[in-house]
């Protein structure tokens, strides 16, 4: 593989926008692209309706991998400019 990060370990991490040093929320869920096998993104449930308008599903956050810039221990840092609001 092209050292995939584990699933598993992004899991109920803490997701911060460095674009304000925001908490986002927790990790509850991993988006896997079946044909690449690449991840192809992290969820992140809303429920709290701040970020309402990223709007998936169940108010859940998709933010795209692409936009994920650091995974440390207990944080991922990601960079959510207001050109990413959907």
């Amino acid at each position: 593989g092209q050292g995939m990060l584990s699933t598993d370990k992004l899991k109920n991490k803490e997701v911060i926008n460095i674009f304000d040093g925001k908490s986002i929320g927790f990790v509850s869920d991993i988006e896997v692209d079946p044909k690449e096998g690449v991840i192809g993104g992290i969820v992140i449930p809303g429920g709290k309706g701040i970020l309402g308008w990223f709007g998936r599903g169940e108010n859940d956050i998709l933010i795209k991998w692409e936009k994920v810039k650091t995974v440390g221990d207990d944080v991922i840092l990601v960079d959510l400019g207001p050109q990413d609001v959907v």
